[in-house]
């Protein structure tokens, strides 16, 4: 009995979330474009929240790395290090090991997969 109500509060939760998903999808983006306006690159919860979404999410900004530009944080300081790619744990050995390179291929595959199918949806 528990678990079927676990299990219809679930499904219902995921169809809310798919009927409100445009709602969702705005509001998330104007809060980040004025969580960008604030930040300041202090421990403050704002900026933390944006540097722990950029360097958690691999994104810059809210469409893209221009959105810095409209920000007093880039005019004195460009664009934040949470932005930045880390490129310290690759290596020219990752491309050596046949695993890692097949891995490599097939995840750009799959990306590019899921990628072709989100604009065909209806």
């Amino acid at each position: 009995m528990l678990l079927s109500l676990i299990f219809l509060i679930v499904l219902v939760a995921a169809i809310v979330g798919f009927v409100f998903r445009h709602e969702i999808k705005t509001s998330f983006e104007s809060n980040l474009e004025l969580a960008l306006k604030d930040y300041n690159a202090t421990a403050d919860p704002h900026s933390v929240a944006v540097d722990t979404i950029q360097s958690t999410l691999h994104c810059c900004g809210v469409q893209n790395y221009s959105d810095w530009e409209k920000t007093e944080y880039f005019s004195q300081k460009g664009i934040p290090t949470s932005c930045c790619k880390k490129q310290d744990d690759c290596s020219d050995q990752d491309l050596k090991d046949p695993n890692k390179l097949i891995g490599i291929i097939l995840s750009c595959c799959l990306s590019r997969y899921i990628t072709n199918n989100q604009y065909e949806m209806v």
